[in-house]
């Protein structure tokens, strides 16, 4: 069948002389056959390789394969191979001929049992003997779940492998892994049955034109770029993936994974290298580029929880609730959108904010690349008069434009005032026609403009490069590890963050924009606030809840919207209390209050435990750490509680309590403090006032001694009544292991002998309860 195939596309003029002379036979197996991946893209992919190899000599069978049984799963399969189509510029005469022949050469096979793959490898053995051909090598393409990758693999090796000197390329898709030990496992699986050179890790953006031209274009243009490629004229990077598209129908997908694993790990990460690593000197060579990307990956800044701002589209919640079947109550913290700040430790790119955005159900669908220069220019002549696109105190910038958007295609474009670029021209073309259209603020007038001679799906442009056995677009095991060893401390930090709220498309306005501060990202709006009442409403899917809690004042949000609202809060005479909760409170003023009137501040201790202010056990310690040495706050107006006198820890005789009650006397007006923060322990406590205390729930001592049932078990602490005279008293109550506590709280009166937490009533000043969802709704 074969020879017959060849020679009809041969009578009709496909081949040309020089190719009738076999340079080997190919099988192609494609895993997967029948699933949307396969529908879409890469059946069209096999199709385009086909059809330029078609003349090279090559042989070709294609293998479709999948778990459905052989009946219906041919069906499936041809359905989707009719709908094929050839580029424009092929006639249609030769493609009808081409592609008749590629479905006569196409096959469908059930892949379920060793038993199917032994029959695969006879029928393989079989075809070459009859038609007396050698074979070059055979692909597999895994267009399947990670999970059956194992299995596969040990077929494969066991019973599929082509005859010695044939080689075997096998093509893997993404996801490689959920975290660094997931995929650090999975990689040491696939070695079992692989070797390195064997697998083609496909991350298909490297696939893109404006992707994959970033490195020739440094190249190429290497005598303009390496005088501005650095920190003294770069001013920022922006890589950017936006979808219109929501998640609904893959909400189990992306339950798992999510926008971080889904697309700033992988397809932003690779362009980020692109743009960062060391020009390599040969950019051809697939080696030089692997070594010079694990060396970007070493200079990369670690990534903390507050280098990213991460979103969910409002419907999203609703939608997993709908496909996986959850419970109405059910609460997902899975982002659909992320910023995230990446910073690098080179010479290069010292200070310069790598920022990467995507996300789900957002105003426009485009992706792209964008090096924004610093502009030191000042032009004197008024912007009117200044020639357009040449200024040099216009916008200077490079644009590697993935596609979609305004443009609706691939494109470079370099700002006028910035340099003319170096093109291939067999390849990209430049634009001269401007429509009538912006980009970032400007005329495309404004840039050299370029586009791809003839645009190619990222799939047949990767396909390709599979078949010539170019690795240079493809993920290596390093590569892998070093990106999920990058990636996985932030993942690992944000699991229980609560991203905010953003109710999709046009309607996001300004609600998702962001800033960067140093080292940090901070949406620049507030999320808006709706007043809810609290027993009758769950938390709503937007809005931050306000209502009433113990006839007090309530506040409850996620975490991270909760110390914003709470950090906003208090100046002047602040009593902070100690514990784990409000150590996010400290880094929170720490870091975003700059405005807030630290010099003018007198900053208290609610309580302290009896260990030496150094301890790590201290709450002065904590307040330190994580407060007063960011913030500039006068030394006489910071008041630890003198629990260690005389060499000695909270002893009687040495009145530390009597000391620290004179010294609020003196220097807080009428002993009533501006700001009280405490905290509410899970058996009622607040401060170190616990329950049956035999001191400092009444009368009329300020400050107490305490003893608590865990070690260390002496404190200090200031009495009931003197918190119940301070102007604004907030209660911070965070995390699910205080639900009980909350809720048996909400019930009871005041009893403070039993709950001391109750007694907390202030006689003229008011008491707010910041409480978050977990705390509030368990």
């Amino acid at each position: 069948m074969l020879r017959a195939v060849l020679c009809a596309v041969f009578l009709f003029g496909a081949l040309p002389s020089l190719a009738r002379e076999s340079r080997g036979h190919v099988s192609v197996v494609l895993l997967g056959a029948t699933g949307d991946l396969a529908k879409k893209y890469l059946w069209q992919g096999l199709f385009q390789l086909y059809l330029e190899q078609v003349s090279s000599g090559h042989s070709f069978t294609f293998h479709g394969a999948a778990l459905t049984a052989h009946e219906p799963g041919q069906r499936q399969m041809f359905e989707v191979l009719k709908k094929l189509a050839c580029p424009s510029d092929v006639s249609p005469d030769r493609c009808a001929v081409v592609k008749d022949q590629f479905l006569k050469l196409s096959r469908y096979y059930q892949l379920k049992t060793a038993e199917n793959y032994t029959a695969l490898n006879r029928e393989i053995e079989t075809l070459l003997q009859q038609e007396g051909l050698e074979e070059a090598g055979r692909i597999f393409y895994f267009s399947v779940p990670p999970f059956a990758y194992a299995e596969i693999a040990r077929h494969i090796n066991s019973s599929c492998r082509p005859r010695p000197g044939a080689w075997l390329r096998v093509v893997l898709e993404k996801p490689f892994g959920h975290d660094h030990k997931s995929a650090q496992q999975l990689a040491i699986e696939l070695r079992t049955f692989f070797r390195e050179e064997e697998m083609y890790r496909v991350d298909h953006y490297l696939g893109k034109q404006a992707v994959a031209h970033i490195l020739p274009f440094r190249d190429q243009n290497r005598r303009f770029l390496d005088p501005i490629w650095n920190r003294h004229h770069v001013e920022r990077v922006e890589i950017v993936l936006k979808e219109t598209l929501d998640a609904k129908g893959r909400t189990s997908f992306y339950e798992q994974y999510g926008v971080l694993r889904d697309v700033l790990q992988n397809h932003l990460t690779e362009a980020l290298l692109y743009l960062a690593m060391e020009l390599p000197a040969n950019v051809s060579s697939a080696e030089e580029i692997l070594r010079h990307k694990l060396q970007t990956f070493k200079s990369l800044q670690g990534l903390e929880s507050t280098s990213a701002v991460l979103g969910q589209y409002q419907a999203y919640a609703s939608q997993v609730r709908e496909e996986l079947q959850k419970p109405q109550d059910y609460v997902t913290m899975t982002p659909t959108f992320a910023g995230v700040l990446i910073q690098l430790d080179s010479l290069r790119w010292e200070g310069v904010p790598f920022i990467l955005t995507s996300g789900k159900a957002l105003d426009e669908r485009v992706g792209y690349v964008r090096v924004l220069f610093k502009n030191r220019a000042y032009c004197t002549q008024r912007e009117s008069w200044r020639e357009a696109g040449r200024s040099q105190c216009g916008t200077k910038q490079i644009v590697f434009y993935i596609g979609h958007g305004e443009l609706n295609s691939p494109a470079v474009l370099v700002s006028r005032n910035l340099f003319k670029p170096v093109m291939p021209e067999g390849s990209w073309k430049e634009v001269a026609d401007h429509p009538q259209l912006h980009l970032f603020g400007h005329p495309l007038s404004d840039y050299y403009v370029y586009s791809p001679v003839q645009e190619r799906e990222a799939y047949s442009v990767l396909i390709s490069s599979i078949f010539h056995g170019r690795k240079d677009s493809f993920i290596t095991t390093e590569n892998l590890l070093a990106s999920w060893e990058f990636w996985t401390p932030l993942l690992e930090s944000v699991t229980q963050r609560a991203p905010r709220l953003y109710p999709g498309g046009l309607e996001n306005q300004h609600l998702l924009d962001f800033e960067m501060t140093g080292r940090e990202l901070s949406f620049l709006l507030e999320e808006p606030v709706e007043l809810l009442h609290a027993k009758t409403q769950a938390p709503s899917d937007y809005k931050t809840i306000q209502a009433k809690f113990r006839q007090s004042p309530l506040v409850s949000a996620w975490p991270e919207e909760l110390i914003v609202r709470l950090a906003s809060s208090g100046e002047f005479h602040l009593a902070l209390s100690g514990g784990s909760s409000p150590i996010v409170l400290f880094q929170r003023l720490a870091m975003h209050h700059y405005g807030f009137p630290w010099r003018h501040t007198h900053l208290w201790l609610v309580d302290e435990r009896c260990v030496p202010l150094t301890d790590t056990e201290s709450n002065f310690r904590s307040l330190h750490d994580h407060l007063l040495r960011h913030v500039q706050v006068p030394y006489l107006h910071i008041h630890p509680m003198p629990v260690h006198l005389n060499r000695r820890l909270c002893v009687e005789e040495d009145r530390g309590p009597e000391l620290y009650a004179k010294e609020i006397a003196a220097l807080v007006s009428n002993a009533s403090l501006d700001f009280v923060l405490l905290g509410l322990g899970s058996d009622g406590h607040t401060a170190s006032l616990f329950p049956r205390s035999a001191s400092g729930l009444a009368g009329a001592q300020m400050v107490v001694l305490t003893e608590s049932p865990n070690k260390p078990h002496q404190r200090m602490s200031l009495s009931l009544p003197l918190l119940n005279k301070a102007r604004q008293v907030a209660v911070l109550v965070m995390g699910k292991g205080k639900h009980e506590i909350a809720t048996q709280i909400s019930r009871v009166g005041q009893e403070p002998g039993k709950w001391p937490i109750s007694g907390v009533m202030p006689s003229s000043g008011q008491l707010v309860w910041y409480m978050d969802y977990d705390a509030l709704f368990g």
